[in-house]
């Protein structure tokens, strides 16, 4: 298993759109995904669990990804974050 802190950075945090885009990129790979955020986990997976966090601008969620493909699922996630899932600012 492995941790990263990363922080949502897109203007609108995660937001629906952005929160779909999350779990489909998650949904790619066998490894476990877990958001965690103010000491609530949730499975990465499910869309209702990620919008549940109500993660807004600057907010700071822990990924953890468990699995064969671990690694990839933990590159993948940051990136889209980091990207602002595609959105301007």
């Amino acid at each position: 298993m492995i941790e990263n802190t990363v922080t949502i950075i897109n203007r609108l945090g995660l937001h629906a759109r952005a929160a779909a885009q999350l779990v489909d990129c998650a949904a790619r790979f066998s490894s476990q995904i877990q958001l965690r955020k103010d000491g609530q986990s949730v499975d990465a997976k499910s869309i209702m669990s990620v919008m549940l966090l109500a993660a807004g601008q600057d907010s700071e969620l822990t990924l953890s990804t468990a699995g064969e493909d671990e690694l990839e699922a933990m590159e993948a996630i940051v990136n889209l974050i980091n990207n602002r899932f595609g959105e301007p600012d």
